[in-house]
């Protein structure tokens, strides 16, 4: 199946609770295991810490609604998901060790 790109804007609920930081850890890991497998392929947040943006890959809007569910942050996000025709980003060229 093709995979589509999206971005998703998540902006957090104004009363942020202990639970909510005592569930970051969790919601860092959930990130990065999505990034390593690159559905998530940015993830950037708001200095206010209110705002989160992302691009996925993904089959269909309903397959990002479904990953978004399995974050341990779900319940306090309200997002919206747009398809995006393209996403342009620059590439950090990898180091290389020369072992002369």
């Amino acid at each position: 199946m093709p995979m589509n790109e999206y971005m998703i804007i998540i902006r957090f609920t104004e009363f942020i609770s202990e639970e909510f930081f005592d569930l970051i850890p969790d919601q860092r890991k959930h990130i990065n295991r999505l990034m390593e497998r690159r559905i998530i392929t940015s993830y950037s947040l708001s200095a206010d810490r209110r705002t989160l943006w992302a691009t996925m890959h993904a089959t269909s809007m309903e397959a990002v609604e479904k990953i978004l569910k399995m974050m341990p942050l779900f319940r306090f996000m309200h997002y919206e998901i747009v398809e995006l025709m393209f996403h342009n980003n620059s590439i950090h060229e990898q180091i290389h060790v020369s072992l002369n």
